[in-house]
């Protein structure tokens, strides 16, 4: 089984590849499922409300915006295995302290903390995808290690809920502290450092090129079928400046004029500030909304949990197979839809009081909401030259943090203002029902990237090719 595991992702060096970058990913959620976890715990030690919990959440997102931008130009100039480890350690660092608070000062304290380091996973991890993947394989790829997000929300959730209620919500702090600096030094150990654009664009190694394990550099499907069809690049998103001479204010002015990539930020942005508030709040709402107990819901999560894993797996393997089969923007498409479709589960199962109804519902539209990310990250990828990743994925992780940062503090503080009564829930599940909105725009925001896409795929290969491997 574990040989067919290994297979399936292409083999055991790239086995252990996703799996160390979906574990960054999985430790950056578990806090947040922590907090989620141990809210009761918290309001009762600290003497907090939701507003306040809400905001232990969004500090680390909004002080780890303000750090990701000079963490993207890092990524793009230095060694990015160190750097991500060495942010780790410091992390984890971050956790004991936190589990050392003695009141909420001292434990927003200890978050604000958290972010500074938080922001170093997302500019590295895309560009470490970037150059240890072939470009065929972009979202699968995205898909397998983005399902450590979700991992990790579901572990945080049942370890940190579980270890509270055995012992305290400190040790549950400190036992995630303890599984960053194992994750670190097996980073430090295991993780290879690419070189940069290894997995660039070549049409010398043809349709082949990428399949393997030891595959090196391949053409994108999506940039093949755009220069079949012809297609041209907006002269004004083909770099004429080597990409690794300019400034972060340069590189900002670039990305931010590519029309799909615009667009791909502010979809992101908002699934990820729906998903915030989710992952917050969610335990609490379920619990109160249908008075169920800790020990049921630690059942429930793992289903949950296996089926936003399964959408996520099945998002970005979809989107893939499309592009080969010739629908150059189905890594616009399949996200579009699949925010719709959640939107449309979850409104159902906001409405409804009946826990045999609502918990299946919610299931799917988690499976549909997981689903969305796996391509949107490889578009990214699709339309930017790829010295330019890291600080594209630090531009667009700064507006993505920011979603974050807000979506706990304006969903605690709209519950309280929505709830009527004594009525348990209420208020939580009126402002889940506002924050579908957004979701359902993102369909129609998606639906726009499909004119842009090709273009901005064509732009990029024409900016790869005068500038291969960053030199004229």
């Amino acid at each position: 089984m574990r040989t067919a595991l290994a297979d399936r992702l292409g083999g055991g060096r790239r086995t252990r590849v996703v799996v160390l970058l979906a574990c960054v990913l999985a430790l950056n959620t578990a806090d947040t499922g922590v907090v989620g976890a141990i809210v009761h715990e918290l309001r009762h030690a600290l003497d907090i409300g939701n507003t306040q919990v809400g905001v232990l959440t969004a500090a680390p997102a909004a002080v780890g915006a303000v750090a990701t931008l000079p963490v993207g130009q890092l990524t793009d100039r230095v060694p990015r295995v160190p750097l991500l480890a060495g942010s780790i350690v410091l992390w984890s660092l971050a956790m004991v302290v936190g589990g050392l608070a003695s009141s909420y000062e001292w434990l927003l304290a200890s978050r604000v903390a958290l972010g500074a380091v938080t922001a170093t996973a997302g500019p590295t991890v895309a560009s470490l995808i970037g150059d240890l993947f072939p470009p065929g394989e972009r979202a699968g790829t995205w898909g397998r290690i983005l399902a450590g997000e979700l991992v990790g929300v579901g572990f945080g959730l049942i370890a940190g809920g579980n270890i509270a209620a055995a012992l305290n919500w400190r040790v549950a702090f400190w036992f995630v502290a303890g599984l960053g600096l194992v994750l670190a030094l097996a980073l430090w150990r295991m993780l290879p450092e690419p070189e940069r654009g290894a997995q660039g664009s070549d049409p010398r190694h043809g349709k082949d090129a990428g399949r393997g394990e030891d595959a090196g550099r391949g053409e994108e499907p999506a940039q093949r079928q755009v220069a079949k069809a012809g297609i041209a690049p907006d002269p004004r998103n083909v770099l004429d400046t080597d990409p690794e001479r300019m400034t972060l204010l340069e590189a900002a002015r670039h990305v931010l004029r590519i029309r799909t990539n615009v667009i791909i930020i502010v979809a992101s942005s908002i699934g990820y500030f729906f998903f915030a508030g989710l992952r917050t709040f969610a335990m609490v709402f379920v619990q109160e909304r249908y008075g169920l107990g800790r020990g049921e819901l630690s059942a429930f999560i793992p289903v949950i949990g296996l089926a936003a894993l399964a959408g996520v797996l099945a998002g970005g393997r979809l989107a893939d197979r499309l592009v080969l089969r010739g629908v150059v923007t189905a890594r616009v498409v399949v996200p579009g839809v699949a925010f719709a479709a959640s939107a449309l589960l979850f409104v159902p199962g906001l409405l409804t009081r009946q826990p045999l109804i609502a918990l299946p519902l919610f299931t799917l539209a988690a499976a549909a909401l997981a689903a969305a990310n796996p391509p949107l990250d490889a578009v990214r990828l699709d339309v930017v030259h790829f010295r330019l990743w890291g600080r594209a994925e630090a531009i667009r992780t700064i507006v993505r943090m920011g979603a974050e940062a807000a979506s706990p503090v304006l969903f605690g503080w709209l519950s309280g203002l929505l709830a009527t009564g004594d009525e348990t829930g209420a208020g939580l599940d009126q402002a889940f029902l506002l924050a579908l909105l957004p979701l359902l725009v993102n369909g129609l925001l998606l639906a726009r990237a499909r004119h842009s896409y090709p273009r901005d795929v064509a732009s990029a290969l024409a900016s790869e090719r005068r500038f291969r491997d960053g030199r004229r």
